[in-house]
């Protein structure tokens, strides 16, 4: 059997309300609290989404990271967020990453899936992208389960799982 390079799906259950888990991603200051340094969104009108804002479809966004340096930058659009637990955006190289959040036997989920991962770039992105959205979701569950954050922040430490 062939392997599927253009998409990936990682799931994790959250012991949290849908609310919280969806205000997490749709939130630019949670965004902050477990996965960006930096959030920015800008609303089609050109006005920056206010920080304690919910994001909509529509808005572009410029992210940074913590452990990475400043010039490394991730722009991209929202596609799609339905105000409950449902959100889709573009993602490195125009992939899409659609993110969902729903009750599976009693357990609220998050299933997050890449795709359209471009031929050219498909082991770099794949196995990039899923190791990193891998931790970022394990730190999400952290964060709205314990509250602690697991990600470096030390911009002279490299090469670390957590950054």
């Amino acid at each position: 059997m062939k392997k599927d390079w253009t998409s990936f799906t990682q799931r994790i259950t959250i012991d949290a309300t849908i609310r919280s888990i969806y205000d997490a991603w749709v939130k630019p200051a949670n965004l902050e609290s477990w996965f960006l340094s930096s959030a920015v969104f800008t609303t089609p009108d050109k006005l920056q989404r206010e920080h304690e804002g919910r994001i909509k479809a529509g808005d572009t966004y410029r992210w940074t990271w913590h452990g990475y340096p400043e010039n490394i930058i991730e722009t991209g659009s929202v596609l799609e967020a339905n105000g409950h637990n449902h959100l889709r955006f573009t993602f490195t190289d125009e992939c899409i990453v659609n993110v969902a959040i729903n009750v599976e036997d009693g357990e609220k989920i998050v299933e997050l899936t890449q795709a359209q991962i471009p031929p050219d770039e498909k082991l770099r992105i794949y196995l990039d992208c899923s190791k990193g959205w891998m931790f970022y979701l394990v730190n999400l569950k952290s964060i709205l389960e314990g509250g602690i954050d697991l990600r470096n922040k030390n911009k002279n430490i490299s090469n670390v799982v957590n950054a």
